[in-house]
């Protein structure tokens, strides 16, 4: 599966009235989360460029497959397999026998839309406030057009790569945690 978003950095004000823009458009709530993403490393996983995260809520849990796709545009595409797990400590020893070991851990707070094709996603982490826009190209400039967010830079580094820079290193594992 291909996932194509758009991801900006965005102030507590912006993000006030982002809020009350998807409102205005009719975007649907669809809920909010808090997650503990948990991102493995080793193996081929090195060779590859790839990444294994487990993402725990407080309703499932997901084993995610990610490899990035190199280019030049503002919209990041990469390869992504998902799928829910039953067990997700069950799934980490699983992990742990294939040689993969945790590397980063990031917390998040996620309240998440549909606006049409679209879904948009409003995350805080202990280093700032984001939103993503996913869907189709097409459906991304469309959403930022209805938004009205042509000012917003966009942030190409990805959630494990800022917990990298900002998170806080204990032994081999890099946390960005909310206390």
């Amino acid at each position: 599966m291909l996932e194509i978003e758009k991801k900006y950095r965005i102030s507590p004000d912006r993000r006030v009235e982002i809020v009350a823009s998807l409102n205005e458009i009719g975007a649907v709530f669809v809920g909010e989360d808090f997650e503990e993403n948990t991102i493995y490393g080793g193996g081929a996983l090195e060779r590859t460029g790839g990444i294994v995260r487990i993402r725990r809520t407080q309703d499932r849990a997901v084993l995610t497959f990610k490899r990035r796709i190199d280019n030049q545009a503002d919209v990041k595409q990469q390869i992504e397999y998902e799928t829910d797990i039953s067990d997700p400590d069950a799934a980490a020893r699983i992990l742990a026998e294939l040689a993969l070991s945790p590397k980063l851990i990031y917390e998040k707070r996620r309240n998440t839309w549909t606006l049409k094709t679209t879904e948009v996603v409003l995350d805080e982490l202990p280093f700032g406030l984001f939103m993503e826009i996913e869907g189709s190209i097409t459906g991304i400039r469309e959403a930022e057009m209805l938004l009205g967010i042509d000012d917003l830079e966009t942030e190409h580094e990805t959630y494990p790569r800022l917990t990298a820079t900002l998170g806080t290193r204990s032994g081999d594992v890099i946390a960005a945690r909310f206390t």
